[in-house]
């Protein structure tokens, strides 16, 4: 029997587990078969922005576009999530941490998987979205650009009302800062576009970006 060698971690190294007795085991099947399978690489499109900025929105929108184009592709989405993986997690700034951390790994892991991933989650602390892209490896930062004004406008929760009356505490962009994106792989101005625009915008970056060449997804 051949013993397959250790496989090097995708994980930082500052992030040890706290067992040391675990030995990661190899997949036979590579990140390269998968990705020729799908005619396209794997990758995470990680959208951030306030909420109200059409993050979820756009992130439906363009997974359906994707599908119908051939892509394999999943949306983790933070409100769905905080339902399930994440339902133990409040919202203060080490609960936000570890919620954008735990996606991250998840995310990483669809993406080795051979899908794109679109991850739409306020994720308002540039550490823990740097962190992300740490653990997610091929890693697509997509900044929702919506100001403050426009989502409070829009508030389609009623979640900036309750804010504005002390009803939600921590609350993004009201009593919890969001820090904006320093360079981010793609810019979404919504203020004045169409979700169709956006969307057509999306979809020609993925096209560029993560198909594989000469082959159509």
């Amino acid at each position: 029997m051949t013993i397959s060698p250790k496989p090097a971690s995708r994980h930082p190294a500052n992030a040890l587990p706290k067992s040391r007795n675990l030995t990661e085991v190899a997949h036979r099947v590579t990140r390269e078969m998968r990705q020729a399978r799908n005619a396209h690489r794997g990758g995470v499109l990680w959208f951030t922005g306030l909420s109200g900025s059409g993050k979820s929105t756009l992130a439906m929108e363009l997974e359906r576009r994707l599908f119908e184009r051939g892509y394999q592709v999943f949306v983790l989405d933070g409100d769905n999530l905080r339902t399930g993986l994440n339902r133990d997690l409040g919202f203060s700034a080490a609960d936000r941490d570890e919620n954008i951390r735990r996606v991250g790994e998840v995310a990483g892991l669809f993406a080795e998987a051979g899908m794109i991933v679109i991850s739409a989650f306020i994720s308002p602390y540039r550490d823990g979205r740097a962190r992300a892209r740490e653990a997610a490896g091929d890693f697509h930062e997509v900044w929702i650009q919506t100001p403050l004004e426009v989502c409070e406008e829009r508030d389609p929760k009623g979640l900036y009302r309750k804010a504005r009356a002390g009803e939600i505490r921590d609350f993004t962009g009201i009593s919890a800062p969001y820090e904006p994106p320093e360079a981010p792989e793609v810019v979404v101005e919504t203020a004045g576009r169409s979700v169709d625009d956006c969307a057509a915008l999306l979809v020609e970056y993925v096209d560029a970006t993560f198909k594989l060449p000469d082959v159509e997804p």
